[in-house]
């Protein structure tokens, strides 16, 4: 399927208010609809699995608010993903601690990404993909839009919802173990979480490819 190079924004984009449909737009106007933004969530974490989704807008009914999920609060976040699951197509899928391990965290994420794609009930004639990597294997083509999350309200809700999902995920872990206070940080290196596991040791939730778990000390790499 063809891809393109990845974009940078613009001086103008860089300084916009928000992301808007344009992207989409012009993909829609070379005969690419409909259009799907995917993203993930849980790159950097110490532990728990990458989460991605992907979402088809309808144009004539975008969500308001709609932003870089890490630029929105709790309050918002969640009520943005109830919001996007009434009013557009969506799929969620994530990659394991075990996958990430086994593979690479880059690889890990964006066959997540390819999955969340290949799982939407309406499946798109043109992917955007926040980041500078379009996943493999997808049935049409695809478009690497950098800091896509700010630029395209489509990557944008798909970001709100990995985030949120994944943060219920890691809530969840929390109940099962509840040592390492997972419910506060995401399995990302806090203080805390770095004290839980000097006392506890890892738990199978730990990504045993990511330092400080490398027996090398050294840490894991998107290369490859």
């Amino acid at each position: 399927m063809k891809r393109t190079p990845p974009d940078s924004p613009t001086l103008f984009e860089a300084l916009s208010l928000g992301p808007d449909f344009s992207i989409e737009a012009m993909a829609i106007k070379q005969g690419l609809s409909p259009v799907a933004g995917t993203d993930e969530a849980g790159r950097g974490p110490l532990a728990g699995p990458v989460v991605a989704a992907a979402v088809i807008l309808d144009p004539g009914n975008i969500p308001s608010g709609l932003n870089d999920s890490k630029k929105l609060t709790v309050a918002q976040r969640e009520a943005l993903f109830e919001i996007i699951l009434e009013c557009a197509t969506v799929s969620i899928a994530s990659s394991s601690p075990r996958h990430i391990d086994e593979r690479d965290i880059r690889k890990a994420s964006l066959d997540a990404m390819r999955r969340a794609v290949a799982g939407l009930a309406l499946p798109p004639q043109h992917v955007l993909a926040d980041g500078r990597d379009v996943p493999g294997g997808l049935t049409c083509s695809g478009k690497a839009v950098v800091k896509g999350d700010a630029r395209s309200v489509s990557i944008a809700a798909a970001s709100i919802l990995a985030k949120v999902t994944r943060d219920r995920m890691m809530a969840r872990a929390g109940l099962v173990y509840p040592h390492y206070g997972f419910a506060g940080h995401a399995g990302y290196g806090t203080a805390r979480h770095r004290a839980a596991i000097a006392i506890h040791g890892p738990c199978p939730l730990h990504r045993m490819s990511f330092r400080p778990f490398r027996p090398d000390g050294t840490e894991e790499t998107e290369a490859g």
